[in-house]
Parts: structure tokens; sequence; C-alpha cells
């Protein structure tokens, strides 16, 4: 009986422990910058009817930064961006980045990546990073971009009601986060 007690104090430690690295690893790929990049041929943001940054030829960024971002995910997202092969070559290829079309950025910030929607209909914001760390962020991720070989970078404003317009180009979309790198 007691060898049947403590197998089964085994295998419910076991399956904790189990549950466990599950659960880390659910948060961990919740806790991510992500990014859904648009090939456009111009895009635009307004604030109050007012342009604030607009852009032709290029890519439009809307960024979502997460609590658990850093450095090393803002600077391979940046680099990632400006180096993706989403532009058509001479053969109508996708075989050329938006420095060798010497394209434009606009980063536009987007917590509402960040939406989950498992529970209920309005969704939940709780793994998008509060401003006092996100705004940091964001204008160090518009300057690593701005150090690529990137034609111009322009912004939105963090925070701010915007209303973006975009000619899609492809159409091209493609979603990346920091956490699932593929």
């Amino acid at each position: 009986m007691n060898d049947l007690k403590a197998a089964k104090l085994e295998l419910f430690t076991h399956f904790e422990a189990l549950f466990a690295s599950a659960k880390s690893l659910f948060y961990q790929q919740n806790l991510v910058m992500r990014a859904l990049i648009q090939r456009v041929s111009e895009a635009s943001v307004k604030i109050n009817d007012t342009t604030h940054g607009e852009i032709k030829h290029g890519l439009l960024i809307l960024l979502g930064i997460g609590k658990e971002d850093n450095q090393e995910d803002l600077h391979w997202l940046a680099n990632k961006i400006a180096d993706l092969r989403i532009f058509s070559d001479a053969d109508g290829k996708m075989n050329l980045s938006v420095q060798d079309v010497n394209g434009s950025c606009l980063v536009v910030s987007q917590f509402t990546l960040h939406a989950k929607t498992k529970k209920g209909t309005r969704p939940s914001f709780i793994h998008a990073a509060a401003p006092e760390f996100a705004i940091p962020m964001y204008e160090q991720f518009v300057e690593a971009l701005k150090e690529k070989n990137i034609a111009e970078v322009k912004t939105g404003k963090f925070g701010a009601d915007m209303k973006v317009q975009l000619i899609n180009d492809g159409p091209v979309t493609i979603w990346l986060d920091t956490k699932n790198k593929e």
C-alpha cells in the first residue's frame, strides 16, 4: 500500500512539474513583441485630421510591445523586417528587401496585437506592455530601423487615436513575433 501511495505521489509530482512547464511556455509565447507587416504602395497615419506620417513604396508596420520584451527582441525584429525579402525583383519573384528597393517604413504602435479573446467577447490586453515600458521600446525600435539602410522611417504617435490608410501592394501581409521566430 505504501508503494502505491509513493507511486501516486511521484506521478502527481511529475504531472505538477509538467503542468508548470506548459504554463510557463504558454506565458512565454504570449509575452512577445509582435508586428504585422504590410507591403504598401502608400500608407499614412492621421491624428485629428492632420497627417502625422506618410510614406510611398515600402512597409506599414503595426507594432505591439509585450510586457516581457527586451533589447534582443527589439533588434531581432528590426533586423528581420529590414532584411525580409518581400519585394519583387525583375523576374517578379519576392527576392528584394525594403532596403534593396529604397523603400520606406511607417511604424504604428498597436497594443491590440496582444488581444486575447479566449474568454467572452471582450478582448483582454493583459499581455500588452504598459506605456511607461512600451513607449521607450517603441522609440528604440524606430531608431533600430533608422540605423538600417531604409530610405525613411515615419511613425504614428504612441497612444493617439490614429486613422491609418494604406494601399496594400500584392497584397502581402506578414505576421512576425519574437518568440515564434518562423
